[in-house]
């Protein structure tokens, strides 16, 4: 059962051929801590095909979306998830008024290079799949090896494998640490460090 815990509100965006492991670990992690968050696909239907060809039902498209009902955008990676959430220009627009407005931005694996051609990662302390590296550097981004970077209003994340690390982040930026690890402990994650 949901039990929600904050009033923000985050919206996960699906393109076809999006890492489902990306999107669906970070869903669930939000729900376990009470984060209300919603699936949102980029297509003209809630059906989403994911870049290993599982398919998803949304809880809602694009068209008509309220941007500013939502107080985090989330990018999850794949590919051509990636270009196809790019090519998305509601969905660019609401980063960048996001960004202009330093409301929360946050991806995972290639997605964080979004941001960076967007143009608004210079200056900030990122992670991104190591295939992207160069995209993020190009764009003046400082480019980390952790798992998941929090730095200013955005959270990003270098792949699948870092896919707990990114939730768990996400969750630690709206209700705290101690939530965090509450959530960690309930999913035994990293329970043998």
């Amino acid at each position: 059962m949901f039990e929600q815990k904050t009033e923000k509100k985050c919206a996960i965006f699906l393109a076809n051929g999006f890492e489902e492991i990306e999107a669906l670990a970070v869903s669930d992690l939000l729900f376990r801590a009470g984060i209300p968050v919603v699936l949102v696909s980029l297509n003209d239907e809630p059906v989403v095909t994911s870049s290993h060809d599982v398919t998803l039902i949304a809880d809602t498209t694009i068209a008509g979306f309220d941007f500013n009902a939502y107080d985090m955008l989330i990018l999850p990676g794949g590919i051509p998830g990636t270009p196809n959430l790019k090519a998305c220009a509601p969905l660019c627009d609401a980063i960048l008024r996001f960004h202009a407005q330093g409301k929360s931005l946050a991806a995972i694996c290639a997605a964080p290079s979004i941001f960076a051609e967007l143009g608004i990662l210079q200056g900030k302390t990122a992670c991104c799949h190591p295939s992207v590296t160069e995209v993020l550097q190009a764009h003046g981004a400082i480019v980390s090896e952790e798992n998941a970077v929090t730095c200013d209003h955005f959270i990003t994340s270098r792949g699948m494998g870092c896919a707990i690390d990114f939730g768990l982040a996400i969750v630690t930026h709206f209700l705290g640490a101690d939530a965090a690890e509450k959530i960690a402990k309930g999913i035994v994650w990293n329970t043998t460090k």
